[in-house]
Formats: structure tokens, sequence, C-alpha cells
């Protein structure tokens, strides 16, 4: 690839970069529960895309598998999953937060920085396809992780996870173009199983205690 070429797959990686974090402050700033998984649908369509623009930029042909996994899984059928729960639940929004909109997105914008401001001393080692792609990774690790602790409802902590996990993927091919063909397939396969299960056992517990919030369901604790 020429140089021209590198330059313009960074600027297309960068941008797509630019648009997953902005995808994650989405999923912060909805309460509507179906908008939260549109945005990670989103947010996990744009992570396939940067992969197939990374495979193209760098010849490593396994990141196409991975960016196709991604596409399917991540995009398709786990948020077509969190739906089917929510409308057999019957809550659309999430009406009660541990942090207010406005307080979780200031938090997330300070997880931003505290991101960039932490990977700034080691990006030089990190090359200039996806030398953002890093800091953006370990943003959207942290804001995952805050989902997880802010949100009550367990359909919004369950996106929290996967958008953790998405951050992951996109810091592994930051750092290495991603990770040997067998164990994408192994952590993709793992995140099937573990969507599919959340489904199961998320309608049981509905139907047994009618209600997926957490905080009501610490209360049972003996």
């Amino acid at each position: 690839m020429s140089s021209f070429d590198a330059l313009a797959a960074s600027k297309i990686i960068n941008l797509l970069a630019a648009a997953i974090l902005v995808t994650t402050y989405l999923q912060v700033s909805y309460q509507r529960l179906e908008a939260c998984v549109e945005a990670y649908a989103l947010h996990s369509f744009l992570l396939a895309v940067l992969a197939a623009v990374v495979a193209y930029a760098t010849g490593f042909s396994h990141l196409y598998v991975a960016a196709l996994l991604t596409f399917v899984i991540k995009s398709l059928i786990a948020p077509a999953a969190l739906k089917q729960i929510i409308r057999r639940i019957h809550v659309k929004r999430e009406v009660e937060l541990y942090v207010n909109i406005p307080s979780s997105l200031l938090i997330s914008g300070g997880l931003t920085i505290l991101a960039y401001y932490v990977m700034q001393p080691i990006s030089g080692p990190v090359t200039l396809l996806t030398r953002n792609c890093l800091a953006v990774s370990i943003a959207v690790i942290l804001i995952g992780m805050f989902v997880m602790i802010a949100r009550v409802k367990a359909i919004s902590q369950i996106l929290g996870l996967l958008t953790l996990e998405n951050g992951i993927f996109l810091g592994a091919i930051a750092t290495t173009y991603g990770m040997p063909l067998i164990v994408e397939i192994g952590i993709f396969f793992d995140v099937l199983m573990g969507v599919l299960l959340l489904v199961v056992f998320s309608n049981r517990i509905n139907r047994t205690f009618v209600t997926l919030n957490t905080k009501a369901l610490r209360k049972l604790r003996g």
C-alpha cells in the first residue's frame, strides 16, 4: 500500500473510531431502551467497518472474518434478541437511574479525557494507522463499565457489558491488528452464547419477579 493510501486509510479509521465514541455517548444519553439497543447496533456496525478497513490496509485477512462476525452477531443478532426482551417485559424507558443523564454524560467525558491522558505516553509504539483507536478503546471500556454501574435495568447493564467487550476488541485491533482467528471466533461464540443465555434468564426472571429492575432484585437477598 502506498503512503497516500495508508494516510487515507488512517484518516478513515480515525473517523470511524471517533464515530464509535460518539455512539457510546448516545447509549449513555438515551433513556428509551430500544434507542439504547439501536445505538449499540450502530456502535457494533461501525466497529465492523473499522475492522474491515484495517484488514484492507494491512492485508490481515482474518480481520475480514472478525468484521463479518461483528456485523452478524453484534449488529444484528444481539440487538434483535435484546429488543425481543424489551417487547416481552413491556418496559420502554428507564425512568429510575443511579446517575442522571447530564451527570452521566459529564462523567463519560471525564473518562474519555482520562483515557487519552493515560494513553498519551504509550501511544508512540502504536502505528500511525490506528494511533487514536487505543485511547478510544480505553474510553469505550471505561464508559461501558460506568453504564453497568449507573443503570438500574438489567437490559442497560447487559448493553454496558457488550459495549465494554467492543472496546476490548477495538483495543486488540489498535495494538496487534486483532487476535489469532481461532481466538476471535471463540470470543464471538462466547458473546453469542452469553447473549442467548441472558435472553433466557431475563425472561425467566421477569416472569418470576415481574421486574428486571436490579434494585428491586437486590431486596431478595437473604
